[in-house]
């Protein structure tokens, strides 16, 4: 399991700079690097612990003013960077669960708990591109297990109250796995 570090910033040019900065800053894979909305700027990267602090602290300095979020994760689940680098179709669809936050960093940390309590795959981690700022955590597996991942997901301290809504869809149409790709 590797370490992540989010840094969300307000300013698309500050966004760009703070990413050359973290790249310089310390052995660390930048694992995305995108403007979002409404003109945000999102950093993910990945890297030995320390790495990823001391990238993400020259990060925030850079983008001093304009940071809005940030975290870094230490033995993130393996499922987190994969469903946030692309939506994942699992095997089958068992029942499916939401997480919606107003924050990018919430939805990181819930889906991270998530994985981490119940045996579910996640299909989508999706960073505030094109949904106003917004942040969402799909995820399917038996619906106990579903409903005990978004339970956690949705409870994580760090989520910090920024939980839009969650629903569980225990007996999903078979159709629904083509709007969630």
């Amino acid at each position: 399991m590797e370490t992540i570090g989010f840094l969300e910033l307000n300013s698309i040019a500050k966004g760009m700079e703070a990413a050359d900065s973290v790249l310089k800053a310390a052995a660390v894979r930048l694992l995305s690097a995108r403007a979002g909305c409404p003109g945000k700027y999102y950093l993910l990267f990945t890297g030995e612990v320390s790495a990823v602090q001391a990238s993400l602290e020259a990060g925030e300095r850079t983008g001093e003013g304009f940071a809005v979020d940030s975290c870094v994760i230490p033995r993130v689940h393996p499922q987190v960077i994969e469903a946030i680098a692309a939506a994942t179709a699992p095997e089958t669809l068992g029942a499916v669960g939401v997480m919606e936050f107003y924050s990018v960093t919430a939805s990181v940390y819930a889906a991270d708990a998530a994985v981490k309590a119940a045996d579910v795959d996640l299909i989508d981690v999706r960073l505030g591109t094109g949904i106003g700022g917004k942040s969402f955590v799909v995820l399917t597996g038996e619906v106990a297990a579903v409903s005990e991942a978004v339970r956690c997901g949705v409870g994580v301290p760090a989520a910090g109250g920024l939980l839009v809504s969650s629903v569980v869809i225990p007996s999903p149409h078979p159709e629904l796995l083509d709007s969630l790709l």
